[in-house]
């Protein structure tokens, strides 16, 4: 893999002019800014550009717009083979085919290391900025931001493999720090009793999704949640206060039934971006990553990109704004998809929302309802769409267990979604596709004969 990387370090450094393709979300915005601060440390010309997906448009589009070179981030796995007249990179962590036939590609699952939680889009990128130019260590705080946006963090409830090594680059170049903490989102800027209102993993019997609740528990414990004239958050409160709570809720699981396990995974490793300022949104990865979703899932990509490269004034300001549209977003698409019918079959479970969740945070939601109370968590989960074009997005999660088991969505909605004339992919515990209008019924069959045939395994 790093001689791979060598290969295209030496291109890039080649090359007079580069153009950047990346993905939409968290991991695609850190791998686009590691790849343009790459180019631009080479003192080189250098554009770049966000999709949803890659498809044969936007592949007959850059082709024609005559690129001296493009590097797609993130994204560009499924790309069948070389294309003429278009010098190609790709560093991405779906999966793909061992006979990728790309000549510049690195993508960790051609070398046998799981891209789902080991590597990150933008940890492809920065091992191929970190081999340009050893200078370029800094950038090792994206990469972490990227791992933990695209939820690498969930398995081991702490980033392992290729990860674990960039997060001790960044220790050493002294913009990360690394903490065992509890690992619910919103230490940094939640308010308490909204901090345990949205946690969900594991999700809190009686509290999550209720704020009254919420109050409740923390005044039965004598917590104030006020500190002169603002709210209390997690970091706010002192050693004590975060045993006593851990105590609580610890007890609250396990008088429930929950596993000694699952109640361990309150706790696990938090990352700080050093030069940040504490309790902003940038200074935790989690929520920097949720910072950067608001951005480019919206169509401002642009401001997602400069607040990765250090633009600490107006695009600061805007993804902030941003951000509380897509908090807002978040909540109402959430209250939606709950109240659409749940519907369950013999392998999977899913929901339309038609044209009432954006498609652009399909994916977000979808992975918030699988945590919701009336979601059967030992059966993948789908969530459907329109899209702006009038095809259907489709969203696919799942929990470990069920990977545990077998189940694979990748290959499941690459499968089906080819069978129907659409495209799909991505990781064996969450997955995506996107498929013609009407042919919903026949890709949920395909599916599940598809999982059906992984469990017989």
């Amino acid at each position: 893999m790093l001689k791979r990387a060598q290969e295209i370090a030496a291109v890039l450094k080649k090359a007079d002019e580069v153009h950047i393709v990346t993905h939409i979300d968290a991991d695609g915005i850190t791998a686009g800014a590691i790849a343009q601060a790459t180019i631009q440390r080479l003192g080189k010309t250098s554009s770049i550009e966000c999709v949803k997906q890659l498809d044969e448009m936007v592949l007959k589009r850059l082709k024609k717009e005559g690129h001296e070179l493009v590097w797609f981030t993130d994204l560009g796995s499924s790309i069948a083979d070389d294309i003429p007249k278009m010098t190609m990179i790709v560093t991405d962590h779906h999966m793909c085919s061992k006979e990728s036939h790309l000549r510049y590609h690195l993508n960790p699952h051609l070398f046998g290391i799981d891209g789902s939680f080991e590597i990150s889009g933008a940890g492809v990128t920065y091992l191929v900025s970190k081999t340009i130019d050893p200078v370029n260590v800094d950038l090792s705080a994206l990469a972490v931001v990227g791992a933990c946006g695209d939820l690498q963090d969930r398995r081991h409830c702490k980033l392992v493999g290729m990860n674990k090594t960039f997060l001790e680059d960044g220790i050493t170049a002294h913009v990360l720090e690394c903490r065992k903490d509890i690992r619910f989102f919103g230490r940094e800027t939640r308010a308490l009793p909204r901090f345990l209102q949205y946690a969900n993993d594991p999700i809190l019997p009686g509290l999550s999704g209720r704020e009254e609740a919420c109050v409740s528990f923390f005044e039965d414990l004598k917590i104030r949640l006020d500190h002169k004239e603002s709210a209390r958050r997690w970091i706010d409160l002192s050693y004590d206060e975060r045993k006593t709570i851990l105590s609580a809720l610890a007890r609250l699981l396990l008088t429930k039934g929950f596993s000694a396990a699952l109640v361990e995974r309150m706790i696990g490793e938090v990352y700080l971006l050093a030069r940040e300022e504490p309790g902003s949104e940038l200074h935790d990865a989690k929520e920097y990553a949720t910072l950067l979703n608001s951005t480019a899932r919206y169509g401002k990509h642009e401001v997602g990109l400069a607040v990765c490269l250090g633009d600490r004034g107006k695009s600061l300001d805007d993804a902030r704004i941003l951000l509380q549209g897509h908090r807002q977003n978040l909540v109402e698409s959430l209250q939606f998809a709950r109240d659409e019918t749940l519907q369950k079959r013999t392998y999977v479970q899913f929901f339309h929302a038609g044209e009432g969740i954006r498609d652009t945070i399909i994916g977000i939601v979808t992975n918030m309802m699988l945590h919701d109370e009336n979601v059967d968590k030992n059966m993948p989960l789908l969530g459907f769409v329109h899209t702006e074009n009038g095809d259907v997005k489709v969203s696919a999660r799942t929990t470990q267990q069920v990977i545990e088991r077998g189940v694979d969505l990748s290959a499941a909605l690459r499968h089906a979604a080819a069978a129907v004339q659409g495209v799909g992919g991505g990781h064996d515990i969450a997955a995506g596709a996107t498929i013609p209008k009407g042919k919903e019924e026949e890709f949920l069959v395909l599916v599940e004969q598809k999982i059906r045939t992984q469990l017989s395994l």
